[in-house]
């Protein structure tokens, strides 16, 4: 729990009272990988924060037209955000990809953490803006980079975990076929 209390620290100091009160309703939770977080139909009842893992977002399809469009790792604020906040049914799934620990708070403890702390607000602030600023990056990337230029972002930002997750969600996530992704990652090879 103390790796979520390091992230608020970069935008805010919690007081002990604010952290106390804050983690008193942080439900640890540990998927095992390929486990489905929040299934399409489903209303989002918590913000997470992955203390560890992998966690990919989904319109679901058959298995080979899973459209992946977005992915969330180690440190990183995870949600069906706008189910969330709306109160409304997902229109996708999240699932995780390697074993994933999750610090979970509920929608309703949230409020209250808005309500009776100094901090709540920054708190829910920040998570927000994070996941803001997440789903801002890729729709830019989508409409200047090229699919290899997505790929070697990705490559860069998550070396290690990059190896975590099978080639046809990273094809689907940068927006072609696997047999695409295979042609940039031989043309990437021939350069190194």
């Amino acid at each position: 729990m103390e790796q979520i209390r390091q992230y608020f620290h970069q935008f805010t100091p919690l007081s002990d009272a604010d952290w106390l009160y804050f983690s008193s309703r942080l439900i640890p939770e540990s998927f095992p990988k390929k486990s489905l977080v929040l299934c399409a139909g489903q209303t989002e009842n918590y913000l997470s924060f992955i203390a560890e893992g992998l966690v990919r977002f989904f319109i679901p399809g058959d298995e080979e037209n899973d459209v992946t469009f977005s992915f969330s790792f180690a440190g990183d604020f995870v949600s069906a955000y706008d189910s969330f906040l709306t109160r409304q049914p997902s229109t996708y799934h999240v699932e995780t990809l390697t074993d994933t620990v999750l610090l979970r708070v509920s929608y309703t403890d949230l409020q209250d953490i808005y309500q009776n702390t100094a901090a709540g607000n920054i708190i829910g602030r920040h998570a927000g803006e994070g996941l803001y600023l997440t789903l801002l990056r890729r729709e830019i990337s989508l409409l200047h980079e090229t699919a290899e230029q997505r790929y070697v972002k990705l490559l860069t930002d998550q070396p290690k975990l990059i190896r975590e997750i099978p080639l046809k969600y990273i094809a689907s996530y940068i927006g072609i076929t696997p047999q695409a992704l295979s042609r940039i990652r031989k043309r990437i090879a021939g350069i190194s």
